[in-house]
């Protein structure tokens, strides 16, 4: 294997309460990830961590080694929200996770990391935002690795690439709430009811096909993507970061099992294989193999 791919933990997509994530970050910071993105990304109701914890959070992530980035959120809709947004970019010690165009502007030319709701289609898009001063880009969820591979080839010197390699996959997000709907509560009133789905709620279709998770206003997939099966694909597409999402149990493990397979110390069939039994529903890989995002091509390959 060339050059290993280092491992990141995004932010926390879900609304788990404090004890939970102090918990959490106290164990990423003994934990084989090189790098931790931090800060509320869905919802401006999700209030149990105060911006200011989350710089100490920071900080001693920091001190244990840690690479640290503050993502921003994906989807504005308050003065609020844009008074926040403004703190963290105008932050002098941590790297930005820009989630919108609007996070991009506010850097104003200091180095950032493009999230994956940030529309990065094609190769003029990347040089525009490396001159803008992103550092590194994470793969939007839906694109293929032959999408990728283009991309790699024309990518702007001294900009790293991140590929979303584990979790639920975020989708879409939306001004309306549907956790609250599902509990006919409004949006304004929703009693915190994402603190019931430490990995959001599971959508079912008439057929009892669960295809839909749902957190918030963030719509995910059922499915937990994991390019686990693709190791070498990515090292040789040259990608410098994994990223892991945070789930409610097990995530320790699953970056273990990811650093062992980088490691050359577990075959990643056999790793993935243990992965399948720590997901809410199953597995898919179907964006990356430009099909549907539901299916799942490694189990196949893997089986022949």
């Amino acid at each position: 294997m060339s050059a290993k791919p280092k491992l990141s933990v995004g932010p926390i997509l879900y609304y788990w309460d404090r004890d939970k994530i102090f918990d959490f970050y106290r164990e990423i910071a003994q934990s084989a990830a090189d790098i931790v993105y931090l800060g509320e990304t869905v919802c401006a109701k999700r209030t149990l961590i105060r911006l200011e914890e989350w710089f100490e959070i920071a900080d001693t992530l920091a001190a244990a080694g840690k690479e640290v980035v503050l993502s921003s959120m994906a989807l504005l809709e308050a003065d609020s929200e844009l008074k926040r947004l403004k703190r963290i970019c105008e932050n002098d010690r941590y790297w930005v996770e820009a989630n919108d165009m609007g996070a991009v502007n506010l850097m104003q030319g200091r180095p950032f990391v493009s999230g994956h709701s940030v529309n990065v289609y094609n190769e003029r898009t990347l040089k525009l935002l490396a001159q803008k001063g992103m550092r590194r880009w994470v793969l939007p969820v839906e694109l293929s690795h032959e999408t990728l591979a283009a991309m790699q080839a024309q990518r702007p010197e001294g900009v790293e690439t991140e590929v979303f390699a584990y979790g639920r996959l975020p989708l879409a997000y939306s001004a309306r709430c549907f956790t609250a709907r599902a509990h006919n509560l409004p949006k304004d009133d929703c009693q915190y009811r994402c603190l019931d789905y430490p990995d959001g709620l599971t959508l079912s279709a008439q057929d009892d096909t669960r295809f839909l998770a749902l957190n918030g206003i963030q719509t995910q997939s059922a499915q937990t993507f994991n390019l686990l099966p693709e190791l070498d694909r990515l090292v040789e597409l040259k990608v410098d970061v994994l990223r892991i999402s945070p789930q409610s149990n097990r995530t320790l493990q699953i970056i273990d099992i990811f650093n062992r397979a980088i490691n050359g110390e577990l075959d990643a069939a056999e790793g993935a294989a243990q992965l399948s039994r720590w997901m809410p529903v199953g597995p898919c890989d179907g964006y990356w193999f430009g099909d549907a995002g539901m299916i799942e091509h490694a189990r196949n390959r893997i089986a022949g």
